[in-house]
């Protein structure tokens, strides 16, 4: 019983220690990122708000912080710091990709290497598919599932944003979701470190949700969807991650639809004097809802929670 109070007290304090710290540094670093022109134009609002960009950096700086602080205190398992290398990994590609857009192609070419520390650290090399069975892939599992499921998991959060709060927001629902599948299967030891990335994400959100008074940049999708992915695939959570994510991966799955067919290319929609959205075309996934009825940026957000959060729910509940 006692090491469960001590399981607990540990999860506890590597979550909300930057948890906290987000809280108090971010209005800090939204001043500096402001004062030093770090800033991008708020797309789906009216005028010209110019919002600092790049804050990121903040969730990644706070969890090693926080790692490095109850590291002192308790011996958290190798794996822990190996899946932070990665994340780093993704991290600094994120930084370099706000400095010069890099580009997608050269984005999937170079990413794919990040994740190859973790192939002597994955427990798992057998994928449990619901009412099919399981399959052991063996090698194949570190060589092939584990960089190319963490690479995906990266880029499609990266990809399914636009809109306030929208991205931090659904990494928080997932991440919550794959921490209590974790506690539910008895494994949380090897993803501690995760946790307190998870904590960061949450603070930020609280100041990147609608209205934004800050944006985590690709910094923050990479290294969050980074987490993701490293998750996933050190808990063996292959096909309830996939289900978790079905929507960003739908909606990766439109974007495709959308360059095959050779579609105008569009970023932004823009808001009607009622306050409402007008998107160019229901070809994202987070389009869908404006282009058909006529719903503010904030109404279009929570919609998108809300379908996460089904598959969330669905993820933990279903094996494998």
């Amino acid at each position: 019983m006692n090491s469960i109070y001590w399981l607990i007290l540990e999860i506890a304090l590597v979550f909300l220690l930057p948890f906290f710290i987000i809280l108090i540094s971010t209005p800090y670093l939204i001043r500096e990122l402001t004062r030093k022109g770090f800033v991008v134009k708020d797309f789906h609002k009216k005028g010209n708000k110019m919002i600092p960009t790049g804050g990121g950096l903040a969730i990644i700086l706070t969890a090693l912080f926080s790692i490095s602080i109850n590291s002192l205190f308790y011996d958290f398992e190798v794996a822990n710091y190996v899946g932070l290398n990665v994340i780093i990994l993704f991290s600094m590609f994120g930084i370099l990709d706000d400095m010069i857009d890099i580009g997608r192609p050269a984005k999937l070419v170079l990413m794919y290497f990040f994740s190859f520390p973790l192939m002597s650290y994955t427990n798992h090399s057998e994928v449990l598919f619901p009412l099919i069975g399981s399959a052991d892939y063996g090698i194949f599992y570190g060589q092939l599932i584990v960089p190319t499921f963490v690479l995906v998991a990266a880029n499609l959060v990266n990809m399914h944003s636009g809109f306030n709060g929208m991205s931090s927001g659904l990494s928080v629902i997932i991440l919550f979701s794959l921490i209590i599948k974790s506690l539910m299967t008895g494994n949380i030891d090897s993803i501690v470190a995760i946790i307190a990335i998870t904590g960061a994400t949450l603070g930020f959100h609280l100041f990147e949700r609608y209205p934004s008074r800050i944006f985590w940049g690709n910094i923050g999708s990479l290294t969050v969807g980074a987490a993701i992915g490293v998750l996933i695939v050190m808990q063996g959570f292959i096909f309830s991650g996939f289900i978790m994510l079905l929507p960003h991966t739908i909606n990766f799955l439109m974007y495709v639809y959308w360059r095959v067919k050779k579609y105008p290319q569009a970023k932004f929609g823009r808001v009607r004097e009622d306050g409402t959205l007008e998107v160019p075309n229901n070809l994202t996934l987070k389009w869908v809802l404006p282009y058909y009825r006529r719903v503010t940026e904030r109404q279009a957000t929570y919609a998108m929670y809300a379908v996460t959060a089904v598959f969330g729910i669905i993820g933990i509940l279903i094996p494998g």
